[in-house]
């Protein structure tokens, strides 16, 4: 296995740099997603955007979350790995909202909280309000402990000799039953939720775990890695074809409803788009630069630190007299700006780094 799969650092990044357009888009939405702070008008056509990416991004991210940690496990003990997903994953979703997202917390809560609550009981309530974006990262730090234990009754490397002797034909089964997976996997959502069930339908804990498993016992494979990036033009045809039936179906409406994540489109389309990047990525950007470095290096910590940029000046902008495009443009670029801006400050601050982004300070050598 070789010792870095750049295209998989690619994938990653760039994911979170859709996550950062996502978001801006997601505030102003006026089809009824929960949360953001309102749209401009009844319809509007750059909600699209939204409904386009929504499907399949993050369930790219789980993929290659998974694949990532069998990778980490081949240069880790079970416990180093533990200890690490601790300090990476549950630090910053924990200690870290009480020290920085609690400002994001307060923006969503704005106006909710009478004033006179004790500033401490608020603080706790803007903590909590703050989780947001971060229950991706919870999810991870849960399914790295299921995998710890699922890696004890499946070896990975018995799959990966299995898969690299496998016929052409038989990936291409594994493929299409992925894609089943992922729509029984949707059907876990709940109809008509309620207010715990509706943070079970954000989490989506049976979707993303399937995803993630998959990706650690076939997408780090080399031998799936070739055999997508063969396939590329396909795959991306498929997305296309995919991304037009679902937009199709649900343009203009909740795009995050059980009914919609539950439909066949929307899994067709997570599916061939999950596929597609993984063969593109593989076929077209598995190299690397002094940027691409950059941005695999601070991809996690922007993605800590841009719902705040984002959401704060998409309150803001709202406030103006700036035109419709005018104002997505100005929020495009501070949250861009703004949350790279935030990660360079807050990682060379030792306590804050460390509870914000699970960043300790490196030991000096021994003289």
């Amino acid at each position: 296995m070789k010792a870095r799969y750049y295209f998989m650092d690619n994938l990653r990044w760039v994911a979170v740099l859709l996550v950062l357009f996502y978001h801006v888009f997601y505030n102003y939405n006026a089809v009824g997603v929960f949360g953001g702070v309102g749209g401009f008008a009844p319809h509007q056509w750059q909600d699209v955007v939204c409904t386009l990416l929504n499907p399949w991004f993050m369930t790219l991210l789980f993929v290659v979350a998974g694949a990532s940690s069998r990778y980490a496990l081949q240069h880790r003990t079970p416990t180093e790995f533990r200890k690490e997903r601790v300090r990476k994953l549950l630090v910053p979703s924990t200690l870290g909202l009480l020290v920085f997202g609690w400002i994001l917390g307060s923006i969503n809560s704005r106006g909710m909280i009478p004033n006179e609550v004790p500033l401490p009981i608020k603080w706790l309530i803007w903590a909590v309000s703050g989780t947001g974006h971060l229950w991706f990262i919870q999810d991870l730090f849960i399914f790295s402990l299921v995998l710890l234990v699922a890696r004890k009754l499946i070896d990975a490397e018995c799959i990966n000799r299995w898969l690299t002797k496998l016929p052409k034909w038989g990936l291409a089964v594994i493929m299409i039953g992925y894609g089943l997976l992922l729509w029984v996997a949707a059907q876990s959502q709940i109809d008509n939720p309620s207010a715990a069930q509706g943070l079970l339908n954000l989490y989506r804990p049976v979707f993303y775990l399937a995803s993630y498993l998959v990706g650690y016992y076939v997408f780090s494979s080399e031998r799936v890695h070739d055999f997508l990036a063969e396939r590329a033009v396909v795959l991306i045809v498929a997305a296309v074809v995919g991304a037009i039936g679902f937009g199709s179906e649900f343009y203009g409406k909740d795009y995050t409803s059980p009914e919609a994540v539950q439909s066949v489109w929307c899994n067709l389309y997570c599916w061939a788009m999950t596929l597609a990047m993984f063969g593109a990525f593989r076929r077209w950007a598995n190299g690397t630069s002094p940027i691409a470095e950059y941005m695999s290096r601070s991809s996690f910590g922007v993605y800590v630190v841009h719902m705040t940029v984002c959401t704060a000046s998409c309150v803001w902008l709202q406030t103006t007299a700036l035109p419709t495009w005018l104002i997505y443009v100005v929020a495009l670029v501070v949250t861009y700006v703004g949350s790279f801006a935030a990660w360079e400050i807050l990682r060379r601050i030792p306590i804050v780094r460390y509870c914000t982004f699970g960043i300790t300070t490196p030991k000096r050598p021994a003289k």
